[in-house]
């Protein structure tokens, strides 16, 4: 079996102000990088467009019809200061959704080893009612709830390694015993969110916040100390990953010092988790990362390891 690649042109025309960060260029910088010779091993297949009943699984129904009323037939409409929605911005959030549910049905029915969601607009932001910080739907919450729904997932781990907290997911998955979510992230930074002490009403969320400077060596500490063992005595029947690579020391959003080969020992790592509790299965999201050459080299990294599983 293959390591799935599961992208969609379509998630290029979501496109907020000229500037902004999250930008289309993201995408291709990521393309380009797996377009080298030693991808050729890639499944590669396009995302469907998601229905919205599979948004509605984490979201309200109100907050998604919302969404489907606010969007532009021309111009630009700012839901807030950081998010904004353009007329592609719709179909390339519901092609993100529908990377996600592909991707996990694949996985959970063991015709795919694994998958990568090269797709933007990014998610782990969006709770249940609210978009913000560039996110509109939660595509790491949709996957673990997928797999549940869809596929009898019993407990599904998401680790979130982007360099800002996944408030989102989180929010999403406050009081549900049934996922576990965990997070390394610097703070303070935006959202604000993400305290050790945020460990949720069920006892399922493990927050891992780093300060500006950590690098790789605090990275792994965090991980080996509190979320590789938090996976461990989970066991999940899948883990979801919200692959952000804004971490790196060359993103302009945050201060943090990983580089390529943080990103590529913490997918090993997680996917040996996922060998001894979960038949291996993974699934990753795609969500921060600004500096296109950081964000090209740590995506090939991540999936690099991938496909070594």
């Amino acid at each position: 079996m293959a390591t799935l690649l599961v992208t969609h042109e379509a998630c290029l025309d979501h496109k907020p102000s000229l500037g902004h960060p999250e930008r289309p260029d993201r995408l291709r910088a990521v393309a380009a990088a797996l377009s080298d010779g030693k991808f050729s091993g890639l499944e590669r297949v396009e995302a469907p467009l998601a229905p919205l009943s599979v948004v509605t699984s984490v979201h309200t129904e109100a907050y998604a019809a919302t969404l489907d009323d606010a969007r532009p037939r021309e111009g630009m409409i700012a839901i807030d200061g950081d998010t904004v929605m353009s007329p592609g911005t719709w179909e390339a959030a519901l092609r993100g959704v529908g990377a996600a549910r592909l991707a996990v049905d694949r996985v959970m029915e063991g015709s795919a080893r694994n998958a990568f969601c090269a797709i933007r607009p990014p998610g782990h932001h969006a709770e249940r009612q609210r978009a913000m910080g560039f996110c509109f739907f939660n595509n790491a919450a949709i996957a673990a709830r997928h797999a549940q729904n869809a596929h009898g997932a019993q407990r599904v781990a998401i680790m979130d390694f982007d360099v800002h907290h996944g408030n989102g997911t989180q929010d999403i998955f406050w009081s549900d015993e049934s996922v576990l979510f965990t997070s390394t992230h610097q703070m303070p930074l935006y959202p604000g969110t993400g305290a050790s002490e945020e460990k949720g009403e069920a006892g399922t969320i493990v927050n891992v916040p780093l300060k500006s400077g950590d690098g790789g060596a605090e990275f792994r500490a965090g991980m080996e100390g509190k979320i590789l063992p938090a996976i461990d005595s989970f066991r999940p029947d899948i883990i979801i990953i919200s692959a952000g690579f804004d971490a790196h020391e060359r993103d302009p959003l945050g201060g943090l010092q990983f580089t390529e080969d943080d990103f590529g020992w913490a997918t090993m790592r997680l996917m040996e988790l996922a060998d001894r509790h979960g038949g291996g299965r993974v699934v990753s999201v795609l969500e921060g990362g600004y500096d296109l050459d950081g964000l090209a080299r740590s995506a090939a990294a991540h999936v690099a390891a991938l496909m070594q599983g």
